[in-house]
């Protein structure tokens, strides 16, 4: 049995009744990892696209695509880029969008991609083994960037010590070896539940790969390539990602407070609504974090594309600054 074969995609069920499936419609897997979501798509009869921005994720779902005789397309992009991907494949409009945010299991599984700090390897952390690694940037950013990274995308309360220590070790190539600075910086004690390690290991793979701002300008593409009716499904597994999506449905769907700071009223002249949500936020119950623990901390949101023009590009809030 393959790796992709044992890989249990987070809050499968629910995301498949948010999306809906009908046989022949074409949808958009943005995050296709082990192809979790894609395989069931499939199974549902519809054409899908499948993107990811990982080379190894790519090649190891050609033989799913071969397989699919023609119902699936991999495309080896980022999300964000999936509105010009499938014009340029002749595809204007699809029936859905799946979003599976942040790192993959089979990305955190393998010691040699360096995203793990369980498991010693290469400090990478780089989803498309392109540009700067993690390594890079922990040796080369000044104390204060290293700081405000922690303290913005890992909500790290002490990211000021940690930063310090980080430095003061340098030179840092290995998981394990920064792995213990932060435990050592933290006074991390065996028994604790969470290890201290996974805020610093978030907010640099975070930062690395520019995933809060490939979110923003995947859901904004979302918008464009979504016909009428069609249906959007995110999966978030930390609180910065969720606020973002909420954040965008509930503008889009124009629940957002009137004459607010953040987005003044824009009277009737304004845009009309661009999705309407489907359901409440859904989040794994006991029997499924049992089964599969990465969905302990998952927020699936799901919505649907009206026939209102799309708004255009998406200017969140500022997630604010290290004090």
């Amino acid at each position: 049995m393959t790796a992709a074969a044992l890989h249990i995609p987070v809050l499968l069920d629910a995301v498949m009744a948010g999306l809906a499936p009908v046989p022949g419609e074409t949808h958009v897997d943005g995050t296709f990892g082990a192809g979790g979501y894609t395989r069931a798509l499939l199974g549902a009869g519809v054409h899908v696209f499948a993107f990811d921005r990982d080379p190894d994720a790519i090649a190891e779902g050609r033989p799913i695509e071969a397989e699919s005789q023609g119902a699936l397309i991999l495309v080896p992009e980022r999300f964000s880029r999936m509105r010009e991907a499938l014009a340029e494949r002749g595809v204007e409009q699809v029936d859905g969008v799946t979003l599976d945010i942040g790192v993959s299991s089979m990305q955190i599984d393998r010691a040699e991609r360096g995203f793990s700090f369980q498991a010693d390897g290469p400090l990478d952390m780089r989803m498309e083994r392109a540009g700067m690694s993690a390594a890079d940037f922990v040796n080369m950013a000044d104390e204060d960037e290293i700081a405000n990274v922690l303290y913005q995308l890992g909500d790290e309360p002490r990211s000021r010590r940690v930063a310090r220590a980080i430095v003061a070790a340098r030179p840092i190539t290995r998981t394990g070896e920064l792995a213990d600075i932060v435990r050592k910086a933290l006074g991390h004690r065996p028994h604790e539940k969470k290890d201290p390690a996974t805020r610093t290991f978030q907010a640099i793979r975070i930062h690395l790969n520019a995933e809060l701002e490939e979110l923003e300008q995947g859901l904004a593409a979302a918008e464009h390539v979504l016909r009428p009716g069609g249906r959007l499904a995110v999966v978030s597994f930390h609180s910065i990602e969720d606020r973002i999506v909420k954040r965008f449905l509930r503008e889009r769907s124009g629940a957002t407070p009137a004459g607010s700071r953040h987005a003044p009223d824009r009277g009737d002249a304004g845009p009309k609504p661009s999705f309407e949500a489907v359901a409440k936020p859904v989040r794994a119950g006991e029997q499924e974090v049992a089964r599969n623990p990465r969905s302990r901390s998952a927020t699936l949101r799901v919505a649907r594309r009206t026939g209102a023009s799309p708004w255009g590009t998406y200017q969140p809030q500022d997630q604010g600054r290290q004090g």
